[in-house]
Protein backbone atom coordinates (compact mmCIF):
# COMPACT_ATOMS: atom_id res chain seq x y z
CA UNK A 1 0.00 0.00 0.00
CA UNK A 2 1.19 3.25 -0.49
CA UNK A 3 2.45 5.58 1.99
CA UNK A 4 0.95 8.71 0.53
CA UNK A 5 -2.14 9.16 1.94
CA UNK A 6 -3.83 11.05 -1.01
CA UNK A 7 -3.19 8.00 -3.03
CA UNK A 8 -4.90 5.88 -1.25
CA UNK A 9 -7.98 4.09 -3.01
CA UNK A 10 -11.46 4.93 -1.56
CA UNK A 11 -11.58 0.74 -0.92
CA UNK A 12 -8.70 1.05 1.25
CA UNK A 13 -9.67 4.18 2.85
CA UNK A 14 -13.03 2.45 3.78
CA UNK A 15 -11.13 -0.51 5.08
CA UNK A 16 -8.73 1.82 7.17
CA UNK A 17 -11.41 4.07 8.58
CA UNK A 18 -13.30 0.46 9.76
CA UNK A 19 -10.07 -0.29 11.44
CA UNK A 20 -9.69 2.70 13.28
CA UNK A 21 -6.35 2.37 11.11
CA UNK A 22 -6.48 5.68 9.65
CA UNK A 23 -8.78 9.46 10.44
CA UNK A 24 -10.58 10.34 7.84
CA UNK A 25 -9.25 14.02 8.43
CA UNK A 26 -5.85 13.46 8.27
CA UNK A 27 -6.87 11.53 5.04
CA UNK A 28 -8.74 15.03 3.75
CA UNK A 29 -5.92 17.19 5.16
CA UNK A 30 -3.08 15.04 2.63
CA UNK A 31 -5.70 15.54 -0.15
CA UNK A 32 -6.09 19.08 0.73
CA UNK A 33 -2.27 19.75 0.78
CA UNK A 34 -2.21 17.77 -2.28
CA UNK A 35 -4.89 20.08 -4.05
CA UNK A 36 -2.57 23.56 -2.91
CA UNK A 37 -0.01 22.21 -4.39
CA UNK A 38 -0.89 21.45 -7.72
CA UNK A 39 -3.63 23.43 -8.64
CA UNK A 40 -1.58 26.37 -9.65
CA UNK A 41 -0.78 24.50 -12.33
CA UNK A 42 -3.64 22.51 -13.03
CA UNK A 43 -7.07 24.50 -12.52
CA UNK A 44 -8.58 20.92 -12.07
CA UNK A 45 -11.53 22.84 -9.04
CA UNK A 46 -14.46 25.11 -8.72
CA UNK A 47 -15.26 25.80 -5.73
CA UNK A 48 -12.63 24.42 -3.66
CA UNK A 49 -13.81 24.74 0.00
CA UNK A 50 -11.11 23.06 2.55
CA UNK A 51 -12.61 24.24 5.53
CA UNK A 52 -15.94 22.95 5.21
CA UNK A 53 -14.30 19.61 3.87
CA UNK A 54 -11.98 19.12 6.93
CA UNK A 55 -15.96 20.19 9.16
CA UNK A 56 -17.31 16.92 6.84
CA UNK A 57 -14.64 15.09 8.00
CA UNK A 58 -14.52 15.66 11.76
CA UNK A 59 -18.40 14.90 11.73
CA UNK A 60 -16.93 11.45 9.38
CA UNK A 61 -14.49 10.76 11.98
CA UNK A 62 -17.29 11.23 15.34
CA UNK A 63 -19.32 8.39 13.17
CA UNK A 64 -16.59 5.95 13.49
CA UNK A 65 -15.59 6.63 16.55
CA UNK A 66 -19.08 5.62 17.54
CA UNK A 67 -19.09 2.63 15.42
CA UNK A 68 -21.86 4.64 13.47
CA UNK A 69 -20.43 5.28 9.90
CA UNK A 70 -23.13 6.57 7.31
CA UNK A 71 -22.12 4.50 4.71
CA UNK A 72 -19.53 2.91 2.41
CA UNK A 73 -17.80 6.26 1.31
CA UNK A 74 -17.76 7.50 4.85
CA UNK A 75 -15.17 10.34 5.29
CA UNK A 76 -13.71 9.35 1.44
CA UNK A 77 -12.73 13.09 -0.60
CA UNK A 78 -14.68 13.09 -3.14
CA UNK A 79 -15.31 16.25 -5.96
CA UNK A 80 -18.45 16.65 -7.97
CA UNK A 81 -19.04 18.22 -11.53
CA UNK A 82 -19.41 21.44 -11.33
CA UNK A 83 -22.90 21.14 -13.99
CA UNK A 84 -23.90 18.36 -10.86
CA UNK A 85 -25.87 21.06 -8.31
CA UNK A 86 -24.59 21.56 -4.67
CA UNK A 87 -26.53 23.37 -2.48
CA UNK A 88 -25.63 26.95 -2.37
CA UNK A 89 -23.60 26.67 -4.84
CA UNK A 90 -23.84 28.05 -8.42
CA UNK A 91 -23.79 26.55 -11.17
CA UNK A 92 -21.83 28.15 -14.42
CA UNK A 93 -22.31 24.97 -16.60
CA UNK A 94 -18.71 26.13 -17.51
CA UNK A 95 -19.23 29.36 -19.33
CA UNK A 96 -19.15 33.21 -18.73
CA UNK A 97 -22.15 33.85 -19.95
CA UNK A 98 -24.38 32.35 -17.11
CA UNK A 99 -25.92 34.30 -14.13
CA UNK A 100 -24.33 32.99 -11.31
CA UNK A 101 -26.96 31.80 -8.87
CA UNK A 102 -26.71 29.68 -5.83
CA UNK A 103 -28.06 25.96 -6.17
CA UNK A 104 -31.55 25.46 -4.03
CA UNK A 105 -30.70 21.58 -3.32
CA UNK A 106 -28.20 18.81 -4.31
CA UNK A 107 -28.83 17.34 -7.16
CA UNK A 108 -29.08 13.56 -7.19
CA UNK A 109 -25.59 12.09 -7.15
CA UNK A 110 -24.62 14.89 -4.90
CA UNK A 111 -27.25 14.15 -2.70
CA UNK A 112 -26.02 10.30 -2.94
CA UNK A 113 -22.55 11.46 -1.54
CA UNK A 114 -23.62 13.28 1.13
CA UNK A 115 -25.71 11.09 2.59
CA UNK A 116 -22.87 8.24 2.89
CA UNK A 117 -20.86 10.70 4.66
CA UNK A 118 -18.54 11.77 1.77
CA UNK A 119 -16.40 14.81 1.80
CA UNK A 120 -17.33 16.63 -1.07
CA UNK A 121 -13.89 18.64 -1.65
CA UNK A 122 -15.36 21.05 -4.50
CA UNK A 123 -16.70 21.22 -8.00
CA UNK A 124 -14.28 20.17 -10.75
CA UNK A 125 -14.13 22.36 -14.18
CA UNK A 126 -15.93 22.02 -18.35
CA UNK A 127 -15.96 23.91 -20.70
CA UNK A 128 -19.27 26.17 -22.18
CA UNK A 129 -22.31 24.14 -21.80
CA UNK A 130 -19.87 21.10 -21.88
CA UNK A 131 -19.52 21.13 -25.45
CA UNK A 132 -16.31 20.59 -25.94
CA UNK A 133 -13.46 17.34 -25.59
CA UNK A 134 -11.05 20.21 -24.28
CA UNK A 135 -10.09 21.75 -20.70
CA UNK A 136 -11.04 25.25 -22.17
CA UNK A 137 -13.76 27.10 -21.02
CA UNK A 138 -14.70 30.93 -20.91
CA UNK A 139 -15.68 31.19 -17.05
CA UNK A 140 -12.91 28.32 -15.72
CA UNK A 141 -9.20 28.96 -15.79
CA UNK A 142 -7.79 26.52 -18.63
CA UNK A 143 -7.77 23.10 -16.92
CA UNK A 144 -4.68 20.91 -17.88
CA UNK A 145 -3.51 17.25 -18.15
CA UNK A 146 -1.48 16.22 -15.21
CA UNK A 147 0.70 13.67 -17.33
CA UNK A 148 1.86 17.26 -18.88
CA UNK A 149 0.10 20.45 -18.37
CA UNK A 150 0.86 21.54 -22.04
CA UNK A 151 -1.46 18.57 -22.47
CA UNK A 152 -5.48 18.78 -22.91
CA UNK A 153 -7.45 16.54 -19.79
CA UNK A 154 -9.94 16.08 -22.36
CA UNK A 155 -14.21 16.82 -21.75
CA UNK A 156 -16.54 18.04 -21.03
CA UNK A 157 -15.48 16.22 -17.57
CA UNK A 158 -12.09 17.99 -17.89
CA UNK A 159 -11.66 18.94 -14.50
CA UNK A 160 -13.08 15.57 -13.12
CA UNK A 161 -10.09 13.62 -15.43
CA UNK A 162 -7.32 15.73 -13.85
CA UNK A 163 -8.09 15.28 -10.38
CA UNK A 164 -8.46 11.76 -10.79
CA UNK A 165 -5.01 11.60 -12.46
CA UNK A 166 -3.51 14.11 -10.12
CA UNK A 167 -4.64 12.53 -6.46
CA UNK A 168 -7.60 15.19 -5.51
CA UNK A 169 -9.07 12.19 -3.54
CA UNK A 170 -10.01 8.63 -4.98
CA UNK A 171 -14.03 9.37 -6.18
CA UNK A 172 -14.38 11.81 -8.90
CA UNK A 173 -18.00 12.47 -11.12
CA UNK A 174 -18.60 13.85 -13.64
CA UNK A 175 -21.14 13.83 -16.61
CA UNK A 176 -21.14 12.15 -20.01
CA UNK A 177 -23.60 12.77 -22.95
CA UNK A 178 -21.40 11.55 -25.63
CA UNK A 179 -18.05 10.60 -24.34
CA UNK A 180 -17.76 13.70 -21.43
CA UNK A 181 -16.26 10.77 -18.94
CA UNK A 182 -14.71 8.33 -21.54
CA UNK A 183 -12.52 10.78 -23.29
CA UNK A 184 -10.72 12.36 -20.16
CA UNK A 185 -10.61 9.60 -18.38
CA UNK A 186 -8.86 7.90 -21.68
CA UNK A 187 -6.65 10.74 -21.96
CA UNK A 188 -5.59 11.06 -18.36
CA UNK A 189 -5.07 7.72 -17.88
CA UNK A 190 -8.03 7.46 -15.02
CA UNK A 191 -10.92 4.55 -15.46
CA UNK A 192 -14.06 6.70 -16.67
CA UNK A 193 -17.64 4.89 -16.03
CA UNK A 194 -20.65 5.68 -18.40
CA UNK A 195 -22.98 3.49 -16.61
CA UNK A 196 -26.29 2.54 -18.33
CA UNK A 197 -28.74 5.03 -19.20
CA UNK A 198 -31.05 5.91 -15.93
CA UNK A 199 -28.79 3.69 -13.84
CA UNK A 200 -27.61 7.32 -11.75
CA UNK A 201 -31.22 9.06 -11.44
CA UNK A 202 -29.73 12.73 -12.42
CA UNK A 203 -31.36 16.29 -12.73
CA UNK A 204 -32.23 17.56 -15.12
CA UNK A 205 -32.09 14.47 -17.34
CA UNK A 206 -31.55 14.27 -21.10
CA UNK A 207 -31.26 11.65 -23.82
CA UNK A 208 -28.22 10.05 -23.52
CA UNK A 209 -27.00 12.06 -20.61
CA UNK A 210 -25.48 10.21 -17.86
CA UNK A 211 -23.71 10.70 -14.77
CA UNK A 212 -20.71 8.22 -13.35
CA UNK A 213 -17.40 7.95 -11.52
CA UNK A 214 -14.16 8.61 -12.27
CA UNK A 215 -11.44 6.77 -10.60
CA UNK A 216 -7.93 5.00 -10.39
CA UNK A 217 -9.18 1.75 -10.07
CA UNK A 218 -12.20 -0.07 -11.04
CA UNK A 219 -13.20 -1.13 -7.43
CA UNK A 220 -13.05 2.16 -6.65
CA UNK A 221 -15.61 2.80 -9.99
CA UNK A 222 -17.86 0.07 -8.05
CA UNK A 223 -17.84 1.24 -4.81
CA UNK A 224 -18.69 4.59 -6.01
CA UNK A 225 -21.60 3.25 -8.16
CA UNK A 226 -22.78 1.35 -4.67
CA UNK A 227 -23.92 4.80 -3.61
CA UNK A 228 -24.59 6.85 -7.09
CA UNK A 229 -26.66 4.19 -8.20
CA UNK A 230 -29.45 4.62 -5.36
CA UNK A 231 -32.99 5.60 -6.53
CA UNK A 232 -34.05 9.43 -6.66
CA UNK A 233 -38.11 10.33 -7.58
CA UNK A 234 -36.78 13.47 -9.43
CA UNK A 235 -35.55 11.64 -12.52
CA UNK A 236 -38.47 10.65 -14.66
CA UNK A 237 -35.79 8.97 -16.82
CA UNK A 238 -34.45 6.50 -14.74
CA UNK A 239 -34.30 2.56 -14.10
CA UNK A 240 -36.36 1.30 -11.60
CA UNK A 241 -33.89 0.62 -8.38
CA UNK A 242 -31.83 -2.50 -8.21
CA UNK A 243 -29.81 -4.09 -5.71
CA UNK A 244 -26.88 -5.12 -7.84
CA UNK A 245 -23.39 -6.91 -6.42
CA UNK A 246 -21.39 -3.92 -7.34
CA UNK A 247 -18.44 -5.37 -5.52
CA UNK A 248 -18.74 -8.50 -6.43
CA UNK A 249 -15.88 -8.22 -9.57
CA UNK A 250 -13.95 -11.23 -10.11
CA UNK A 251 -14.84 -13.19 -13.17
CA UNK A 252 -13.35 -15.92 -15.34
CA UNK A 253 -12.66 -14.60 -18.42
CA UNK A 254 -12.54 -18.00 -20.67
CA UNK A 255 -15.72 -18.42 -23.10
CA UNK A 256 -16.04 -14.36 -23.12
CA UNK A 257 -17.03 -13.57 -26.79
CA UNK A 258 -15.59 -9.60 -27.31
CA UNK A 259 -16.08 -7.52 -30.14
CA UNK A 260 -13.13 -5.70 -31.45
CA UNK A 261 -14.02 -2.43 -33.43
CA UNK A 262 -11.28 -0.69 -34.87
CA UNK A 263 -13.14 1.38 -37.22
CA UNK A 264 -15.93 2.87 -36.14
CA UNK A 265 -17.14 4.38 -39.78
CA UNK A 266 -16.96 7.95 -39.03
CA UNK A 267 -14.23 10.42 -38.05
CA UNK A 268 -10.48 10.87 -37.35
CA UNK A 269 -8.38 7.60 -38.72
CA UNK A 270 -7.34 5.83 -35.49
CA UNK A 271 -3.45 6.74 -34.54
CA UNK A 272 -1.53 3.79 -35.06
CA UNK A 273 0.26 3.71 -31.46
CA UNK A 274 -3.71 3.79 -29.76
CA UNK A 275 -4.03 1.00 -32.35
CA UNK A 276 -1.51 -1.10 -31.44
CA UNK A 277 -2.39 -0.61 -27.49
CA UNK A 278 -5.69 -1.69 -27.97
CA UNK A 279 -4.42 -4.32 -30.21
CA UNK A 280 -1.94 -5.41 -27.32
CA UNK A 281 -5.55 -5.34 -24.78
CA UNK A 282 -7.52 -7.57 -27.52
CA UNK A 283 -4.72 -10.22 -27.34
CA UNK A 284 -4.68 -9.98 -23.70
CA UNK A 285 -7.94 -10.97 -23.52
CA UNK A 286 -7.87 -13.66 -25.58
CA UNK A 287 -4.75 -15.28 -24.14
CA UNK A 288 -6.97 -15.36 -20.81
CA UNK A 289 -9.30 -17.40 -22.70
CA UNK A 290 -11.85 -15.00 -24.48
CA UNK A 291 -13.05 -15.33 -28.09
CA UNK A 292 -11.96 -12.21 -29.84
CA UNK A 293 -13.63 -10.85 -32.97
CA UNK A 294 -12.35 -8.42 -34.92
CA UNK A 295 -16.12 -6.29 -36.40
CA UNK A 296 -16.20 -3.83 -38.91
CA UNK A 297 -17.65 -0.30 -38.57
CA UNK A 298 -21.21 0.38 -37.16
CA UNK A 299 -21.82 3.94 -37.97
CA UNK A 300 -22.60 6.18 -41.03
CA UNK A 301 -21.41 9.58 -41.88
CA UNK A 302 -24.90 10.97 -41.90
CA UNK A 303 -25.62 9.43 -37.96
CA UNK A 304 -23.14 11.69 -36.50
CA UNK A 305 -23.86 14.51 -39.23
CA UNK A 306 -27.35 14.41 -38.27
CA UNK A 307 -26.49 14.69 -34.37
CA UNK A 308 -24.05 17.93 -34.85
CA UNK A 309 -27.46 19.67 -36.42
CA UNK A 310 -29.27 18.59 -33.73
CA UNK A 311 -27.14 19.94 -30.98
CA UNK A 312 -26.12 23.12 -33.05
CA UNK A 313 -30.03 23.94 -33.42
CA UNK A 314 -30.25 23.25 -29.38
CA UNK A 315 -26.92 24.97 -28.80
CA UNK A 316 -28.58 28.18 -31.14
CA UNK A 317 -32.09 28.35 -29.59
CA UNK A 318 -30.02 28.66 -26.13
CA UNK A 319 -27.59 31.23 -27.70
CA UNK A 320 -30.21 33.37 -29.08
CA UNK A 321 -31.96 34.03 -26.00
CA UNK A 322 -28.56 35.67 -24.06
CA UNK A 323 -27.97 39.28 -24.60
CA UNK A 324 -24.93 40.90 -26.88
CA UNK A 325 -23.01 41.37 -23.70
CA UNK A 326 -23.54 37.80 -22.82
CA UNK A 327 -22.93 36.60 -25.94
CA UNK A 328 -19.28 38.02 -25.98
CA UNK A 329 -18.67 36.33 -23.08
CA UNK A 330 -19.12 32.85 -24.87
CA UNK A 331 -15.83 30.52 -25.52
CA UNK A 332 -15.70 32.15 -29.72
CA UNK A 333 -15.29 28.12 -30.26
CA UNK A 334 -18.69 27.68 -28.93
CA UNK A 335 -20.06 30.73 -30.07
CA UNK A 336 -19.14 30.23 -33.88
CA UNK A 337 -20.73 26.70 -33.69
CA UNK A 338 -23.99 27.22 -32.11
CA UNK A 339 -24.21 30.58 -34.68
CA UNK A 340 -23.89 28.40 -37.05
CA UNK A 341 -27.14 26.44 -36.36
CA UNK A 342 -28.93 29.55 -36.67
CA UNK A 343 -29.91 28.97 -40.34
CA UNK A 344 -31.14 25.30 -39.91
CA UNK A 345 -34.51 24.16 -41.23
CA UNK A 346 -37.27 22.42 -38.76
CA UNK A 347 -37.03 19.16 -41.51
CA UNK A 348 -33.27 19.66 -41.32
CA UNK A 349 -33.06 19.64 -36.91
CA UNK A 350 -35.95 16.88 -36.92
CA UNK A 351 -33.61 14.63 -39.27
CA UNK A 352 -31.11 15.41 -37.32
CA UNK A 353 -32.72 14.27 -34.27
CA UNK A 354 -33.70 10.88 -36.29
CA UNK A 355 -30.34 10.06 -35.55
CA UNK A 356 -30.70 9.36 -32.52
CA UNK A 357 -32.17 6.35 -33.35
CA UNK A 358 -30.19 5.44 -35.93
CA UNK A 359 -27.05 5.44 -33.94
CA UNK A 360 -29.19 3.50 -30.74
CA UNK A 361 -29.73 0.82 -33.33
CA UNK A 362 -26.47 0.80 -34.98
CA UNK A 363 -24.88 0.50 -31.16
CA UNK A 364 -26.64 -2.22 -30.13
CA UNK A 365 -25.83 -4.24 -33.96
CA UNK A 366 -22.42 -3.84 -33.09
CA UNK A 367 -21.95 -5.95 -30.23
CA UNK A 368 -24.05 -8.66 -32.94
CA UNK A 369 -23.96 -12.25 -30.39
CA UNK A 370 -20.82 -10.76 -28.25
CA UNK A 371 -21.10 -10.61 -24.75
CA UNK A 372 -18.63 -7.30 -24.83
CA UNK A 373 -17.47 -5.09 -27.44
CA UNK A 374 -14.14 -3.23 -27.16
CA UNK A 375 -12.52 -0.57 -29.18
CA UNK A 376 -10.58 2.55 -28.63
CA UNK A 377 -11.94 5.48 -26.33
CA UNK A 378 -10.68 8.02 -28.95
CA UNK A 379 -8.87 7.47 -32.48
CA UNK A 380 -6.35 10.41 -31.31
CA UNK A 381 -4.36 10.67 -27.95
CA UNK A 382 -4.53 13.72 -26.17
CA UNK A 383 -3.39 16.81 -28.08
CA UNK A 384 -2.46 20.99 -27.08
CA UNK A 385 -4.08 22.33 -23.60
CA UNK A 386 -5.69 25.43 -25.16
CA UNK A 387 -6.81 23.78 -28.17
CA UNK A 388 -10.45 23.55 -27.93
CA UNK A 389 -11.28 20.04 -29.62
CA UNK A 390 -8.75 17.56 -31.25
CA UNK A 391 -8.93 19.14 -34.57
CA UNK A 392 -9.73 22.87 -33.40
CA UNK A 393 -12.06 23.18 -35.89
CA UNK A 394 -15.83 24.35 -34.88
CA UNK A 395 -17.11 22.63 -38.28
CA UNK A 396 -15.55 19.62 -37.49
CA UNK A 397 -16.04 19.26 -33.54
CA UNK A 398 -16.96 15.54 -33.24
CA UNK A 399 -14.65 13.74 -35.35
CA UNK A 400 -13.20 12.19 -32.24
CA UNK A 401 -16.28 10.80 -30.51
CA UNK A 402 -17.42 7.67 -33.34
CA UNK A 403 -16.34 5.63 -30.91
CA UNK A 404 -18.29 6.55 -27.57
CA UNK A 405 -21.13 9.14 -28.55
CA UNK A 406 -23.31 5.75 -29.95
CA UNK A 407 -23.49 4.07 -27.00
CA UNK A 408 -25.04 7.03 -25.30
CA UNK A 409 -27.47 6.84 -27.75
CA UNK A 410 -28.35 3.00 -27.36
CA UNK A 411 -27.98 3.62 -23.22
CA UNK A 412 -25.44 0.58 -22.92
CA UNK A 413 -23.02 0.98 -20.02
CA UNK A 414 -19.11 1.53 -21.40
CA UNK A 415 -16.05 2.01 -19.25
CA UNK A 416 -12.27 3.53 -20.39
CA UNK A 417 -9.57 2.00 -19.09
CA UNK A 418 -5.95 2.93 -19.05
CA UNK A 419 -4.44 0.66 -21.33
CA UNK A 420 -0.77 2.16 -22.41
CA UNK A 421 1.05 5.49 -23.34
CA UNK A 422 2.39 6.63 -26.37
CA UNK A 423 6.37 6.99 -26.47
CA UNK A 424 6.41 10.47 -25.55
CA UNK A 425 4.07 9.39 -22.25
CA UNK A 426 0.19 10.42 -23.37
CA UNK A 427 -2.26 8.18 -21.97
CA UNK A 428 -4.40 5.58 -24.33
CA UNK A 429 -8.14 4.32 -23.51
CA UNK A 430 -9.39 1.34 -23.72
CA UNK A 431 -13.45 1.11 -24.37
CA UNK A 432 -15.28 -1.89 -22.96
CA UNK A 433 -18.99 -2.01 -23.49
CA UNK A 434 -21.66 -4.13 -22.48
CA UNK A 435 -25.11 -5.18 -23.54
CA UNK A 436 -28.13 -2.58 -22.02
CA UNK A 437 -27.99 -3.13 -18.10
CA UNK A 438 -24.90 -5.57 -18.17
CA UNK A 439 -23.02 -2.69 -15.83
CA UNK A 440 -21.73 -5.33 -13.80
CA UNK A 441 -20.01 -7.33 -16.97
CA UNK A 442 -18.57 -4.37 -17.59
CA UNK A 443 -16.94 -3.37 -14.90
CA UNK A 444 -15.85 -7.39 -14.21
CA UNK A 445 -14.24 -7.57 -17.59
CA UNK A 446 -12.82 -4.06 -16.39
CA UNK A 447 -11.35 -5.20 -13.60
CA UNK A 448 -9.74 -8.68 -14.74
CA UNK A 449 -7.75 -6.02 -17.51
CA UNK A 450 -6.31 -4.42 -15.08
CA UNK A 451 -4.56 -7.65 -13.66
CA UNK A 452 -4.05 -8.21 -17.78
CA UNK A 453 -2.52 -5.32 -18.49
CA UNK A 454 1.54 -3.99 -18.00
CA UNK A 455 1.78 -2.60 -14.31
CA UNK A 456 0.68 0.89 -13.60
CA UNK A 457 2.79 3.54 -14.48
CA UNK A 458 3.55 5.87 -11.22
CA UNK A 459 1.18 8.39 -11.12
CA UNK A 460 2.23 11.95 -12.07
CA UNK A 461 2.98 14.60 -9.32
CA UNK A 462 2.23 18.36 -9.84
CA UNK A 463 3.52 20.98 -7.89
Amino acid sequence: MTTDLADLTAVDLARAYRARDLSPVAATRAVIARIEAAEPHLHALYAFDPQGALEEAQAAERRFLAGEPAGPLDGVPVTVKENIATKGVPCPLGTAATDLVPAPADAPPAARLRETGAVILAKTTMPDWGMLSSGLSSFHELARNPWNPDLNPGGSSAGAGTAAAAGYGPIHVGTDIGGSIRLPAGWCGVVGFKPSFGRIPIDPPFLGRVAGPMTRTVADTALAMSVLARPDPRDPMALPPADLPWMDLDRDLAGLRIALVMDCGVGEPVDPEVAAAVRAAADAFAAAGARVEERGPFLAREMLDGLDRFWRARAWCDYERLSEEKRARILPYIAAWARSGRDLDGASVYRGFSQIDAMRRAGLSALGDCDLLISPVAPMATYPAHWASPLNDPTRPFEHIGFTVAFNMSEQPAISVDCGHTADGRPIGLQIVGRRFDDIGVLRAAHAYERLRPPQRPWPRVG
